[in-house]
């Protein structure tokens, strides 16, 4: 194994973090001594670590000799002077950066001069703690994430003042361990929290302005954005109290409004509301399942798909031909409207191709280049490319003249308000954003705007269930909810790589191991196109002229330069 270089290792704080790292460290085989303040918090401290092995045992992720071994390799102990013949003590101790620094005061006194100190610090500066200690040199950031015998990341960071030779020793460790160690400098919040938390601070932001419900934010991210856990469900999970620790950290350092913490963040922290461990926070939660309680009320209807007509705009950027096909498999049908004959053979062609494997769904198409073809569709969606403003006022135009009086007209772009489209149809009452952040997937995102009429959006969104979409509510803002919130995220990644402080492997790591995400930001800003998330910041920073949201320079030097980001 290579964490041959540390035979013996401490854990200060045996929290559920603390806990978990002293575990990973003893199933590497390593003689571990964890310490704690007093004897109350060592017995806690002790059914953690009972509590979490047991489990995977249950599971069946450890045999109950295997259990007996872990546990017989870990010490614990109230002594600090227990610590003395470690190779390496990590600290795990709670986010405030006067605890941490006595803390390495006490370990200063009773480690060796040769031992490696290490902080698990997720926000704070790791140099901060450093220059208080006798030896800045031997201290090193060891940011494990939890549950920490099941995450696969650890960043391994090193200040100015750090031996090489230390921070390398570290991140051998945690190889040897089985995790993936990214080495990094001394940044508040590191790569993973860095990113993720101005994500989720920007969420709690937009519920605290009335953009979107708590519900629909939750949702849209999930369904929309694939990822595991809504923005305040995961907050929850965090807890709302570590939240509101790591976005005083980052902000202290960035002054960056994306990390000044959502006054409902901190409404709800004083409240004592802290999420899951408390029983409420963005969510309530059920005491004994620890599921999420919601209000809303899932309803189903057997309606007939209704009849969609789709015109497809000028760009070869347009996402018609994924939202015609999505809809097509929901059973609806569907009628779409070219400019002219190249483009609907191009479309046509598309449409073969993407709905091969479903002849069914090919049969409910029709469409051609006339316009006049979808005036007795109850839905007709004008599917332009973001940016496309101009070209898209003309159809628009006759769009409304087409239309017939009861149906619903929509717009998908995320860049050009909907109260513009609206007013070029010549009916804005009729007209609603429906946006697909993916143009092949379930969820549309609704908006509506101040000339609507009464009841547009349960329309709408009562169309959209009847086609098997999965609709959700938000304010007539460029981006509408899931744009609006994971292209900045992107920009903020293509920000860090451009400054250099980590690589795009490095990033994506963190984010996919760190996080759980299905695909990391740089792989993320290939897929979906650096040109597209370009015009969408572009529209977020003009509505809001706030500095973080307009497109970091690499982002736009690769979209001059038409290449991928890899």
């Amino acid at each position: 194994m290579s964490s041959a270089s540390f035979s013996k290792v401490g854990v200060v704080g045996l929290g559920t973090m603390g806990a978990g790292i002293a575990e990973v460290l003893a199933r590497g085989g390593l003689a571990v001594v964890g310490i704690e303040v007093d004897q109350g918090a060592l017995e806690r401290g002790r059914g953690h670590l009972e509590g979490s092995t047991g489990r995977a045992v249950k599971r069946g992720r450890l045999t109950e000799e295997a259990r007996h071994g872990i546990l017989d390799r870990i010490a614990l102990s109230t002594d600090f002077a227990d610590l003395g013949e470690c190779d390496l003590v990590i600290e795990a101790v709670p986010e405030r950066l006067d605890l941490k620094r006595r803390v390495f005061a006490e370990l200063d006194k009773v480690c060796r001069a040769d031992a490696v100190l290490a902080t698990n610090t997720s926000s704070l500066s790791v140099t901060d703690i450093a220059v208080t200690t006798g030896r800045p040199t031997k201290i090193v950031g060891v940011h494990f994430f939890n549950p920490a015998p099941v995450m696969k990341l650890v960043e391994v960071i090193g200040t100015v003042l750090t031996e090489p030779a230390a921070a390398a020793r570290v991140a051998e460790l945690v190889r040897g361990l089985g995790k993936t160690p990214v080495s990094i400098g001394d940044r508040a919040g590191f790569v993973a929290n860095r990113l993720l938390f101005g994500y989720l601070n920007q969420a709690a932001r937009m519920l605290d302005s009335g953009h979107a419900t708590r519900d629909d934010i939750d949702t849209a991210m999930k369904a929309g954005a694939g990822l595991p856990m809504g923005p305040f469900a995961l907050m929850d999970l965090i807890g709302l109290d570590t939240c509101l620790e790591v976005l005083e950290a980052v902000y202290a350092e960035s002054r960056d409004r994306r990390h000044a913490p959502a006054p409902v963040l901190r409404e709800l922290v004083t409240a004592g509301l802290l999420g899951r461990k408390t029983g409420q926070g963005f969510h309530r939660y059920d005491q004994q399942a620890g599921d999420a309680v919601s209000a809303q009320a899932e309803e189903t209807t057997a309606a007939e798909p209704p009849t969609v007509g789709v015109v497809a705009g000028s760009s070869a950027a347009s996402p018609a031909a994924g939202i015609i096909a999505t809809l097509a498999r929901a059973g609806g049908t569907v009628r779409y409207a070219a400019g002219d004959q190249s483009a609907a053979d191009g479309l046509r062609a598309a449409l073969g191709q993407a709905l091969a494997d479903d002849p069914a769904a090919r049969s409910r198409l029709g469409g051609g280049t006339d316009l006049g073809a979808l005036a007795d569709c109850d839905l007709i969606i004008h599917a332009g490319a973001d940016g496309d403003a101009a070209a898209d006022r003309s159809p628009l135009a006759s769009l409304g003249r087409v239309a017939r009086p009861d149906a619903v007209l929509a717009t998908t772009s995320a860049t050009v308000p909907v109260i513009e489209a609206a007013v070029a149809t010549g009916r804005p009452g009729a007209v609603v954003g429906l946006h697909f952040p993916e143009a092949d997937g379930t969820l549309v995102e609704i908006a509506t705007t101040v000339a609507g009429a009464p009841g547009l959006a349960d329309r709408a969104a009562a169309l959209a269930e009847r086609l098997g979409l999965t609709p959700v509510h938000g304010r007539d803002r460029a981006g509408f909810i899931v744009d609006a919130l994971r292209f900045p995220y992107l920009n903020d990644a293509a920000a860090m790589l451009g400054a250099g402080y980590a690589d795009a492997d490095a990033i994506d790591a963190a984010m996919t191991l760190g996080c759980g995400y299905p695909a990391g930001p740089i792989a993320e800003l290939d897929r979906i196109g650096p040109a597209r998330v370009v015009a969408v910041l572009r529209a977020l920073y003009g509505e809001s002229r706030e500095p973080a949201l307009a497109p970091a320079p690499l982002l736009t030097e690769h979209v001059t330069a038409g290449r991928a980001l890899r």
